[in-house]
Formats: structure tokens, C-alpha cells, sequence
């Protein structure tokens, strides 16, 4: 085997049409595009959303809702899971960055921490918001609420 005899495996390769080359070939005439009409033309691409002229659906829908600009977004730790990270690590101080480190939110989140679940463990936990329950069950634990 050499350069000069290397072939690609035997079926994985087809030639392509050959269109618009005389109607002996099969694909000559229309080119394979029909008769007429603007998809037949070169350089033709449809609008997104376009339906023939039909009002599209974008714009039969009624708008909807809006968007508050000012709304803060929390990502929520519940009490179970702090206790599940203090028996896995033991760490006596949980901080916004202990957990984009335990991978439960990312590096710039929000952190609010929620009262679903049972903590036993003294912790000073460090975050953006705590729900009253939270606040109550951490400090009868004997633990610390630092909110940032």
C-alpha cells in the first residue's frame, strides 16, 4: 500500500448529482426545483416564521406576562442537605463558596437556605437569605446565621 493506490472503503462514498446538465441525465430542466415560483430561483431563503402570506403565528398569539428587570433569583439549600455536607465534610462553617465548591450552585449565585429537613449539627452558615424556619431550626441547633 501506498499514496498512489489509497481508495476510501468500498460504500462510503457517493457522487453527487449532477443537476441541470441536459435532460439525458435525469436531473436536467428544472434541476430537480419544480416549475417556477421563488424556491425554483437561486438565492432564495424564507423568513423565519413566514407562512405564505398567512398572519404568522407570532403575531396571531397575543403578547403575554412581562419580565421583572428587578427580580433577585435564590437558589435554595434546604436544612437536609446542609446536614448531608456537614457529616460528609464536617465543616463547622458553610459559606456561599463552600457550595459552588460542593457543586450545588454556581460560583455567582444567590443563596437562600430553606427549612425543609432536620439539622443537628452546630454550623455558621453563611448566605444571601434564610427562610424563618430555617433561621429558627439552625440556631436551636446551636449554629450561627451570618446573611451576606
Amino acid at each position: 500500500m501506498n499514496l498512489s493506490n489509497l481508495r476510501p472503503a468500498a460504500g462510503s462514498t457517493r457522487n453527487n448529482k449532477r443537476l441541470g446538465r441536459g435532460e439525458g441525465s435525469g436531473g436536467g430542466g428544472t434541476a430537480t426545483r419544480g416549475h417556477k415560483g421563488a424556491k425554483s430561483r437561486s438565492g432564495y431563503s424564507r423568513k423565519s416564521g413566514f407562512e405564505g402570506g398567512q398572519m404568522p403565528l407570532q403575531r396571531r398569539v397575543p403578547k403575554f406576562g412581562f419580565k421583572n428587570i428587578n427580580r433577585v433569583e435564590y437558589k435554595g439549600i434546604n436544612l437536609d442537605v446542609l446536614q448531608s455536607l456537614f457529616e460528609a465534610n464536617n465543616s463547622a462553617t458553610m459559606a456561599a463558596g463552600y457550595f459552588s465548591e460542593a457543586g450545588l450552585a454556581s460560583k455567582n449565585a444567590k443563596i437562600k437556605v430553606l427549612g425543609r429537613g432536620e439539622l443537628n449539627a452546630a454550623i455558621e452558615v453563611h448566605a444571601h437569605a434564610f427562610s424563618k424556619t430555617a433561621i429558627e431550626a439552625i440556631e436551636k441547633a446551636g449554629g450561627k446565621v451570618v446573611t451576606l
